[in-house]
C-alpha cells in the first residue's frame, strides 16, 4: 500500500530496534528525539495519531504511546492492538483515567465523557511522564487534549506540540474565535484572509455556550498560543490559500508555528477483507461508488433507506459500509432488518452492502472506485485526495461542513449545501441518485481530483513541504 513513504518499514524497524549503547556513547543523549504522543477518543482522532506515530519511527525517532484507560469502543482497541504487534519497538505507556460521574457532564456520547475524563484526571499524567526514559524530546497531544497537558508539560520543562486532524479551515476558524467569543450571535463569520462562514456551517454544539463541545472547543482555542508549535494534516495543493493566510498571520497575530505533516494509510492497518475486494475485482475500472461515513456517523433508519433507493436508482455499482450504531459494541441488527427485505433485494443485484469494519484506504486506491460519497471526515478527505477520487461531499456533523468547503474548492468533489445535518431532513432517494450522477458522469471532477493527488504525492516526496516539514521538526526536537 502507498502511504508510509521515506526509507522502507524494515529498514526503520532494525535501525529503531538497535539498543541504545548500539546507536550512541551517552545514554542521557540519544542521537534520535524521544517522542511521546497523547491520542483522544475516537477513530478520526486515533488514526491520525497513529499514521504519525509511524512517520516518526521511519525517520529514526523513539517513540513513546499513551493509551487512556478504558478504551471506548472495539475498533480503537483492535487498531491500538495491530499498531503495537507491527511496531513493538514504540513503547506503550497506559494512562489510567478517574471514573466521572455522566449525570454530572452535559453530554451523553461516551467519546465526548472520555475526554472530559481525561481532563479530570490530567494531574496524574505527570509522575507517568516523569518515568520515561530518556527523557522526551517533546510531547505531541491531540487537539482535544493539548490544552490540558499544556500545564504538565509546563511543570516538566517538556516542549508540546498540538496534533490538529482536522484541515487548516477548520483551524482557521478555532484560532480565529479565540478574539470573537460573541460569534455565535452572528449571522456569519467573517475570517480576515480566509473568507466568510456562514452560522449554518458551524457544528450546532458550537453555538450552544453551555455544551461540553462548547467549552471544550474554546477552552482549546485559548490554549492554542501556548503550545510551542501545531501540526496540521493537510497539504499545499489541497489548502494553499488558507495555509498562507495562517502562517502570514492574517487570521490571529501570535499564533505558533505551523507545520504541515499529511498522514497517510499504512501497512497496520490493513485488515482481512476479502469479500469486499474479490467483489471489486470483478467490477470494470473507476466504475464503483464507494460510500462510507466513518466510524462516528449513524443514519437514521428512514434515512439508511433513502440512501439505499438513490444508490440503486443511480444505476452505478456500488460498495457500502452501512453504519447505524455510534458504538460499536451495540447490539446490531442485520441488513434485512435495517433495510427491509424488499430493498435488499434489489442492492444485491447492483451492488454490496457491508456492516463490518472495512479498509478504506485499500478500497479506494482499488482500479474499480471511481467515486467516494463521504460524510467528510477530515481522514476520509486526505485519503480520498491520496488516492485521486472524486468525491460527494455529505457533511453529517462537527467540522464536516468546513471540510467539505476545502474539498469543493479544491476541485476534490462536490457538495450539495442545502442537505444539512444530520437528522436536519430526510435526503430523497431520487436526488441522491442525481448527485451521484453528477459526481461519477463529470469528467472534470475526474481530472481535477487526479490533480490534487498529484500534488499530494509531491508534498511527500523528497524536497515536499510536508516531508520538509516533518524533517524541521524531528532536528527541532532533536536540539532540544
Amino acid at each position: 500500500m502507498e502511504g508510509c513513504r521515506g526509507r522502507s518499514i524494515t529498514q526503520s524497524l532494525q535501525e529503531i530496534s538497535a539498543p541504545p549503547h548500539a546507536m550512541s556513547d551517552s545514554v542521557d543523549l540519544p542521537p534520535y528525539p524521544h517522542v511521546v504522543l497523547i491520542p483522544t477518543a475516537g477513530m478520526g482522532h486515533l488514526t491520525p495519531i497513529l499514521r504519525l506515530a509511524v512517520s516518526l519511527v521511519q525517520h529514526n525517532c523513539l517513540v513513546t504511546f499513551i493509551t487512556t484507560h478504558p478504551i471506548v469502543s472495539q475498533a480503537e482497541s483492535d487498531h491500538l492492538s495491530r499498531f503495537f504487534s507491527a511496531f513493538p519497538q514504540v513503547s506503550q505507556k497506559q494512562f489510567h483515567l478517574l471514573s466521572i460521574d455522566a449525570k454530572t457532564v452535559d453530554a451523553s456520547d461516551p467519546f465526548w465523557l472520555q475526554r472530559e475524563a481525561f481532563r479530570h484526571s490530567v494531574h496524574l499524567l505527570s509522575s507517568l511522564l516523569s518515568s520515561l526514559h530518556p527523557r522526551p524530546s517533546a510531547l505531541v497531544s491531540d487537539r482535544f487534549v493539548a490544552s490540558s497537558v499544556i500545564p504538565v508539560a509546563a511543570d516538566l520543562d517538556l516542549p508540546n506540540y498540538m496534533l490538529y486532524a482536522s484541515s487548516a479551515k477548520m483551524f482557521s476558524l478555532f484560532a480565529y474565535l479565540l478574539s470573537n467569543p460573541d460569534f455565535a450571535q452572528s449571522s456569519e463569520i467573517h475570517i480576515p484572509g480566509i473568507g466568510t462562514i456562514p452560522r449554518s456551517w458551524i457544528p450546532p454544539p458550537l453555538l450552544n455556550p453551555n455544551s461540553l463541545f462548547s467549552q471544550i472547543f474554546m477552552g482549546d482555542g485559548r490554549e492554542v498560543v501556548n503550545v510551542k508549535g501545531v501540526l496540521i494534516n493537510t497539504f499545499e495543493g489541497l489548502e494553499s490559500d488558507t495555509l498562507h493566510a495562517l502562517t502570514g498571520g492574517k487570521v490571529l497575530a501570535g499564533l505558533p508555528p505551523l507545520s504541515t505533516v499529511q498522514l497517510l494509510p499504512c501497512e497496520f492497518e490493513r485488515r482481512e477483507s476479502g469479500a469486499q475486494l474479490e467483489w471489486l475485482n470483478e467490477q470494470e475500472t473507476e466504475s464503483v461508488v464507494f460510500v462510507n461515513f466513518g466510524s462516528r456517523t449513524a443514519l437514521s433508519r428512514d434515512q439508511i433507506r433513502e440512501l439505499g433507493k438513490g444508490l440503486v436508482k443511480s444505476g452505478y455499482k456500488f460498495l457500502w459500509v452501512l453504519k447505524d450504531k455510534i458504538v460499536d459494541k451495540e447490539e446490531e441488527e442485520s441488513l434485512d432488518e435495517v433495510l427491509g427485505h424488499e430493498l435488499m433485494e434489489k442492492i444485491k443485484e447492483r451492488g454490496l452492502v457491508v456492516k463490518e469494519w472495512a479498509d478504506q484506504g485499500e478500497i479506494l486506491s482499488h482500479r474499480a472506485v471511481g467515486g467516494f460519497v463521504s460524510h467528510c471526515g477530515w481522514n476520509s478527505v486526505v485519503e480520498s485526495a491520496w488516492t485521486r477520487v472524486r468525491m460527494l461531499a455529505w457533511p453529517q456533523h462537527s467540522d464536516q461542513k468546513i471540510n467539505a468547503d476545502v474539498v469543493e474548492r479544491s476541485g476534490l468533489g462536490l457538495w450539495v449545501k442545502r442537505w444539512g445535518w444530520i437528522g436536519e431532513e430526510v435526503v430523497k432517494g431520487d436526488e441522491i441518485a442525481e448527485r451521484i450522477k453528477e459526481m461519477m458522469g463529470s469528467e472534470q471532477l475526474r481530472l481535477q481530483a487526479k490533480r490534487v493527488g498529484e500534488e499530494a504525492r509531491k508534498a511527500v516526496g523528497a524536497g515536499g513541504s510536508c516531508e520538509n516539514a516533518l524533517k524541521l521538526l524531528i532536528r527541532e526536537w532533536k536540539n532540544n
